[in-house]
């Protein structure tokens, strides 16, 4: 049986804020619309996006860094090669 070794760093990324649970998945969500807006030609039409966040997002959104994951994301940031000691400088 063939096994494959993934590393800790493939399990466990550094994303922005104190919770990268908080900020991982949206700002990679935030980066596939961007994507998947670029794909289609529909990218230049975009006046402008509303986020609305839901649960425990809603909750603790602003102080886990929900808000600049997002903002990242729909920059074009990728969060697995953005460096996040540059954000201030963002």
């Amino acid at each position: 049986m063939n096994q494959e070794s993934i590393s800790v760093f493939d399990m466990f990324k550094v994303g922005v804020g104190p919770s990268s649970s908080h900020t991982l998945g949206p700002w990679r969500a935030a980066l596939s619309l961007l994507e998947l807006l670029e794909k289609s030609g529909k990218l230049e039409k975009v006046k402008h996006v509303q986020v609305l966040l839901y649960g425990s997002l809603a909750k603790t959104g602003i102080g886990h860094g929900t808000d600049i994951a997002m903002q990242l994301g729909l920059s074009g940031d990728d969060p697995v090669t953005f460096d996040v000691d540059k954000i201030v400088d963002k």
